[in-house]
């Protein structure tokens, strides 16, 4: 699958996700076989570039091609600039978001809000495809509410607008995260479009991968909260694509390794104790599913230092590995 002159294969891409598609969380998932990795969303005003956060956010030094950096915002002018603000920090994507659902985005009339103005949407998206030399992509929702999914119009406005790929997420704003998403929606949007279409919303496991595929068509599944805890989800998934067949599931030392490797990464980009507190969410989703997981959330999330953390994790991980009785002090 190509975005622009970029080749995304394997055509499973990692969604973006607020305080959660940072830079070390992109790398390893792009470490593990996803092809494409979006970072969570920039702001487009210029007065907080250069905030700590921002700055971490448009950080992409050494992080593998191709770099997606998605943007939020409502003036089309002001998107544009950010647009090129980004390209020229080292965004070769540039991903316009108009699928976030969080009241506090959509009360500005931003993310998923702007579905409800397809005028707005339009000048948005000219003005955005218009003011960068890289391939602008867009993420959006199958609608504002059930008696409002207009997802196929704002697609049609986004191909004749110069976008170069579309991601949908097979849900209504109103539904944020609820229910099960439907793909018919997506379905007939991909047949209606010449440009590359990305089904997002439940894509949880190989096997869900490849019937969503086969249900809509599309040209790649972009995966989000199944990837937290479970990063190796993405060459699990290109496999079964590939082969038809499934891999197995990641050894406790691997599991262990990578999850170490990741709470290093996080510490060495956040410093502490920055670092020690966003790890603390990463910690619950890889031991969501383990044995004495609450008991190991409620020791390691009183760590407050790095070397705390890797040593109670590492602790907890080694048990596991051995055999042992779990026996976790405070």
């Amino acid at each position: 699958m190509q975005i622009g002159h970029h080749r995304i294969d394997p055509p499973v891409i990692l969604a973006p996700m607020a305080g959660v598609t940072d830079k070390p969380f992109r790398q390893l998932c792009k470490r593990l076989g996803a092809g494409l990795a979006v970072s969570e969303m920039t702001i487009s005003d210029p007065r907080f570039w250069n905030t700590e956060k921002s700055l971490r956010r448009m950080d992409h030094l050494g992080e593998p091609d191709p770099i997606s950096v998605q943007i939020a915002g409502t003036v089309p002018e002001v998107l544009a600039d950010a647009a090129r603000y980004n390209v020229d920090h080292g965004a070769q994507i540039i991903d316009i978001n108009m699928g976030c659902p969080a009241k506090k985005v959509c009360n500005a009339w931003a993310g998923s809000a702007l579905m409800r103005d397809e005028a707005l949407v339009a000048r948005i998206l000219s003005a955005v495809a218009r003011a960068v030399d890289v391939p602008v992509t867009l993420k959006i929702r199958t609608g504002w509410n059930a008696d409002n999914k207009n997802a196929p119009t704002i697609a049609r406005i986004a191909q004749d607008a110069g976008i170069a790929a579309l991601a949908v997420h097979g849900r209504t704003r109103d539904q944020q995260y609820a229910g099960a998403a439907e793909y018919d929606t997506i379905a007939a949007i991909k047949a209606m479009l010449d440009i590359p279409v990305f089904a997002n919303g439940d894509i949880d496991s190989p096997q869900k991968a490849a019937q969503v595929l086969r249900h809509t068509g599309c040209d790649a599944v972009m995966v989000g909260r199944a990837a937290q805890g479970r990063p190796w989800i993405f060459r699990e998934i290109s496999h079964f694509l590939g082969t038809g067949e499934l891999l197995p599931e990641p050894s406790l030392t691997e599991v262990r390794d990578v999850l170490l490797g990741h709470l290093e990464h996080l510490h060495a980009f956040y410093g502490e104790p920055a670092g020690v507190r966003i790890a603390r969410k990463h910690l619950g989703w890889y031991a969501k599913d383990r044995p004495e997981n609450a008991a190991f959330r409620a020791v390691v999330n009183r760590a407050e230092t790095a070397t705390a953390q890797m040593a109670l994790t590492r602790e907890y991980f080694d048990a596991l590995i051995a055999g042992e009785p779990l026996s976790l002090a405070a």
